[in-house]
């Protein structure tokens, strides 16, 4: 069943062509698309376009749909096109020509978009709390080793004194900004496009405000024409938003993999979270977060590809949008899967004692000397640092550590409490 075509006749290869991933796409979507139709059909009885009994009749069959949906019993057989064209089948069907009314005063261009927005939002709250759940583990995971000393490093050459405690608490804090992210793309998909038909309104006398309110949503998209530009934006402010995460767990995988080397030796996991070789006994490969950071890296060209399809198009629906639908849903099940395995196994990190000892971290305190020097001695910084810099040079240096490592590249409970204040003001909005 084709919504949109006037002949029995198509080409079957052009038609596999054009319908793509919808169905598979589709099944993420059923749910909202249920949700928006009954909406929609509670204002067309309001608006007295139909009668009070056809809208029950047909709110009642499109929650037995919905029911089948949550159940995991509905289907797109490949005889339908699409969620759409399914759902129009089942209610004439089963309503004859009241099932037929659920179309008045929309288009499958409307319906599309609001059932997307309805999904994009509740996988934003999702995503959210998976962000949260990481976050609490990494703030417990740096109040817990806030002490342990860690060497710092620029250009992957040895720095200054760092911490676990910092190590931690500084993927969590850069965990907020990714909310902020996440919050900016609910807001934006929080503007109901339902009632814009096929981007140039009805002439039917709708009640967008209706739907509105009835779906949640906090505004309207007022004008029709840009309810219907915003396909597009809606799916790309979400990519912007999991492409952040992604940065975060990707560099945060880079670390790991960085740490775990035999050279560094750093931190280590369980065997049940490390993959051998084929053929060298010995190997303990860190292939978990290798993958991560491949599929996150994945995910951060995203928004490239949305702004590229996009390119040169004009106002109005343009079949090129379908293909922005397959791609944010799998990316989104990708950000989510990837956020769900690092939470639990960065829960099993086994830390190393002791590893600025090593001869090779001798310079580590350098900078803490100088400045030693500067309140010793009076020097300025620069006199301060020619002096420690000609004794590294003569190799006549001597690292003088302070008595309380702990402070030095470390991190204190205020900080770490100031930290989750920020988390819970941004994760609420």
């Amino acid at each position: 069943m084709k919504l949109w075509n006037k002949e029995d006749i198509l080409n079957k290869k052009v038609e596999e062509f054009t319908v793509g991933d919808d169905r598979n796409s589709d099944m993420f979507l059923a749910k909202y698309d249920i949700i928006a139709s009954i909406a929609h059909a509670k204002m067309l009885s309001e608006t007295k376009i139909i009668s009070k009994n056809e809208s029950q009749l047909l709110i009642k069959e499109l929650k037995s749909i919905k029911n089948k949906i949550l159940k995991n019993e509905f289907r797109i057989e490949e005889q339908f096109e699409d969620i759409h064209s399914k759902l129009e089948f089942i209610l004439t069907e089963k309503l004859g020509e009241v099932g037929k009314k659920i179309h008045t005063g929309r288009s499958r261009n409307d319906q599309v978009l609001v059932a997307t927005q309805l999904y994009l939002k509740d996988e934003i709250l999702i995503i959210k709390e998976l962000i949260k759940n990481l976050f609490d583990t990494l703030m417990m995971l740096a109040n817990k080793n806030k002490n342990k000393l860690l060497p710092g490093y620029t250009h992957l050459q040895v720095a200054m004194p760092s911490s676990f405690g910092i190590w931690f608490s500084a993927y969590a804090e850069s965990l907020i900004d990714d909310i902020l992210y996440l919050n900016t793309a609910y807001k934006i998909n929080n503007q109901n496009p339902l009632g814009s038909a096929a981007g140039y309104g009805s002439s039917f006398n709708i009640d967008r405000n209706f739907t509105t309110k009835e779906l949640g949503f906090e505004t309207l998209k007022y004008n029709v024409v840009s309810a219907q530009m915003n396909r597009g934006k809606v799916e790309k402010s979400v990519a912007i938003a999991i492409e952040s995460v992604a940065e975060t767990l990707s560099k945060f995988c880079s670390d790991i993999c960085f740490y775990m080397t035999t050279e560094l030796n750093f931190i280590s996991f369980p065997n049940d979270l490390t993959i051998g070789s084929s053929i060298m006994p010995h190997k303990k490969n860190p292939d978990l977060f290798e993958l991560i950071r491949a599929k996150c890296n994945v995910i951060k060209s995203l928004s490239n590809e949305f702004n590229i399809i996009s390119t040169n198009m004009t106002s109005g629906y343009h079949r090129d949008m379908q293909l922005y639908k397959s791609k944010i849903i799998d990316a989104i099940e990708t950000i989510k899967n990837c956020l769900e395995i690092f939470s639990s196994s960065i829960k099993k990190i086994e830390i190393k004692n002791d590893i600025l000892s090593k001869n090779n971290y001798k310079y580590i305190f350098s900078v803490d000397n100088l400045n030693s020097l500067m309140i010793e001695k009076g020097l300025s910084f620069r006199d301060a640092y020619n002096e420690i810099s000609k004794s590294i040079k003569k190799k006549s240096y001597k690292p003088k550590k302070r008595v309380k490592q702990t402070l030095v590249g470390g991190i204190d409970n205020l900080c770490l409490e100031k930290i989750k204040r920020k988390m819970n003001q941004n994760f609420n909005k």
